[in-house]
């Protein structure tokens, strides 16, 4: 008897890619990007399967998307469900054992190895928070309160549509839940506080699923000189003696000495 349990979690290597056919697909719908990313959560950590991504859809529509074995893709999809709907934000979820060849060649369901590969740098291991605002003036006050009210990293933000707007931050446990609810109080100030989230110990895929903005590197100021007039004839000057060499101490008798030995006069025989 075939047993539907699925491999361990490794690299992604030709074993991966091939396990990865004939697999069931489990989906989960929300309408909120937070909400998505504990549904997620909640079904890798349910069962083990593996998390292919999101797909937005716009409205504010978001669905997570997981493969694995039979069994362990509906336990995962109970989960959340399960999950969803605790938060409110349940829409939809579906289970399908084995979708065919062309459905995964068409549709954004599978995984694709070119993707994956080197995408998504893990956390080492620190807690995430999110925080979901209707305007994008509310999401930028909030990840403003939040940074300063506890020592936590700005990843990135998404959109969804219908004016949703999540920022994603990074830190110890205690410091994103100081800083979520200084970001709800600031949000709700503003604009309006659509959802929040706060997952303690994210796995490694699903911080590989979630979105990361590149840190551009800040320019350094160049630093002038109090005195630039000053400085400037100090360098003309250490430019003049670089050109003149120096005369050494020790040769320079040698070259007196020299001159001053008398020419030897030159013997001629008499003829």
């Amino acid at each position: 008897m075939q047993s539907d349990a699925t491999p361990q979690r490794k690299s992604f290597t030709a074993t991966r890619r091939n396990w990865m056919h004939d697999t069931a697909l489990g989906m989960v719908s929300t309408t909120s990007f937070p909400a998505i990313i504990g549904v997620a959560d909640a079904m890798m950590k349910s069962a083990n399967v593996f998390l292919v991504g999101y797909e937005k859809t716009g409205g504010g529509h978001c669905t997570a998307i997981v493969r694995g074995g039979v069994a362990d893709v509906r336990m995962a999809v109970h989960a959340g469900t399960k999950t969803a709907q605790q938060f409110g934000q349940f829409v939809s979820s579906s289970m399908i054992p084995r979708p065919g060849a062309n459905l995964e060649a068409i549709l954004p369901i599978s995984v694709r190895m070119e993707e994956l590969e080197g995408a998504g740098q893990s956390m080492g291991g620190s807690a995430i928070g999110l925080l979901e605002t209707r305007g994008f003036p509310a999401m930028v006050g909030a990840a403003d309160a939040m940074t300063k009210s506890a020592e936590v990293t700005l990843v990135s933000h998404e959109t969804i549509g219908e004016g949703l707007c999540t920022i994603i931050i990074q830190g110890s446990l205690s410091n994103v839940a100081i800083a979520v609810e200084a970001g709800m109080n600031e949000a709700e100030r503003i604009g309006e506080l659509n959802s929040v989230m706060v997952i303690p110990r994210p796995l490694g895929d699903l911080e590989r699923t979630l979105p990361k903005t590149k840190q551009a590197k800040v320019p350094q100021a160049v630093k002038l000189p109090l005195k630039l007039e000053e400085r400037t004839e100090e360098v003309a000057e250490e430019r003049q003696k670089e050109l003149i060499p120096a005369r050494s101490p020790e040769v320079e008798p040698m070259e007196k000495k020299r001159e001053a030995l008398p020419i030897p006069e030159l013997e001629t025989e008499e003829l």
